[in-house]
C-alpha cells in the first residue's frame, strides 16, 4: 500500500468494483473533433474535469464488441483506438462505422495509436487519412527523427495534432518525453506529447515533472503503475506498483489537462476487465481526495 494515502485499498477496490457496475450513459451531441478541445465540466464530476478513458491497447485480444461493452462496464466515456480495433488499412467507410459504435455506446474517441511511422510518406499519409476519416483529433505516434519535416507539413494539411509517444530506456529514439519535448521546440505547435508514464519513470524521469514539463503540448497521457523502475518491470494495477498515483493526478488536476488520460493496462491481456475495474476505481479514488487548482 502506499504511505501517503489515507483511504484503504480495500475502499479503493470497492469503488473500482462501483465503477464497473455504474456505467455513465451521458448523451454524446458533440464531435470527437470538438470533445478533444473542450475542457470538461468538473461540477457534480468524480474525474474532477479529466477526461479519463481506456486506451484500447488494454483490450487488444478481445474483439470490438467486448472491447466497447469492457469501457461501458467501467463507466468511462473516452477511448484512444488502437489498430487492433480499426486497422489502418481500412476504408473511409470502415473508419466511421467503428467510431460510429463508440459513440453510439456513448465513447467518444479522442486518440488513435501508437501509430508507428516509418520513412515512407505514402504511409504517413495514410495514418493521416486514417484519423481524419474517423474524426479522430490526435495521432498517438512513434516517428523516427527523419520524418518530422513531413510532420510539420502534415499536421498543417490535415489540422490534425501528434503527440509523439515515449517508449522508455530500450527505445533509442523516444525513451523520455523529455526527447520529445526538446526535438519538437521548432516545429508546429500541434506536434505534441503522449506521456506514458511508465517508460517515463522507467528512464529516471518523474511522471508528474513531465507531465508540467510538456502540458502546453502534452495531447495524450498514457496512464499506468508498475511494480519497479528498475531492471524486469512488470504492468500491474493502478495502486499496487511504485508509481506516485496522486502526484500524477495533482499535476494534470494544476496543469489544467483537457486532453486523454488513457488507462493501459497491459496485464491479463486476455482477461482485462477485472484488472482495468480495479485500476480506473483507485484512480476515482485518488481524484476523490485531489482539488484542481
Amino acid at each position: 500500500m502506499n504511505p501517503w494515502t489515507p483511504v484503504s485499498r480495500r475502499g479503493f477496490v470497492r469503488l473500482g468494483a462501483s465503477a464497473a457496475v455504474l456505467s455513465q450513459l451521458a448523451a454524446r451531441t458533440s464531435p470527437a473533433l470538438a470533445a478533444a478541445d473542450e475542457p470538461s465540466s468538473s461540477a457534480g464530476d468524480p474525474w474532477a474535469g479529466l477526461k479519463v478513458g481506456i486506451a484500447s491497447y488494454s483490450f487488444s485480444k478481445l474483439p470490438l464488441e467486448a472491447t466497447i461493452k469492457g469501457i461501458r462496464r467501467v463507466g468511462v466515456n473516452y477511448v484512444s483506438i488502437k489498430e487492433s480495433h480499426l486497422p489502418l488499412k481500412s476504408t473511409a467507410a470502415k473508419r466511421k462505422e467503428v467510431v460510429k459504435a463508440f459513440l453510439d455506446a456513448g465513447i467518444t474517441p479522442l486518440s488513435c495509436g501508437v501509430v508507428n511511422m516509418n520513412e515512407n510518406e505514402a504511409d504517413v499519409r495514410n495514418a493521416f487519412e486514417y484519423a481524419r476519416d474517423a474524426g479522430i483529433p490526435v495521432i498517438v505516434c512513434k516517428p523516427p527523427h527523419a520524418i518530422l519535416p513531413l510532420l510539420d507539413k502534415l499536421v498543417k494539411e490535415f489540422n490534425l495534432k501528434l503527440a509523439i509517444h515515449n517508449h522508455g530506456p530500450e527505445d533509442k529514439v523516444w525513451p523520455s518525453p523529455l526527447d520529445v519535448w526538446q526535438a519538437i521546440q521548432p516545429l508546429d505547435e500541434r506536434i505534441g506529447v503522449c506521456i506514458d508514464v511508465g517508460h517515463t519513470a522507467r528512464c529516471g524521469v518523474s511522471p508528474a515533472d513531465a507531465i508540467r514539463k510538456c502540458s502546453p503540448r502534452l495531447y495524450d497521457l498514457h496512464f499506468k503503475d508498475i511494480s519497479s523502475t528498475e531492471g524486469k518491470s512488470r504492468p500491474v494495477e493502478v495502486g499496487r506498483g511504485v508509481l506516485d498515483t496522486r502526484a500524477m493526478v495533482q499535476a494534470l488536476l494544476e496543469t489544467r489537462y483537457r486532453y486523454h488520460v488513457g488507462l493501459e493496462y497491459e496485464k491479463d491481456m486476455t482477461d482485462p476487465l477485472p484488472g482495468v475495474a480495479e485500476s480506473i476505481g483507485y484512480l476515482r479514488g485518488v481524484l476523490a481526495g485531489s482539488k484542481r487548482s
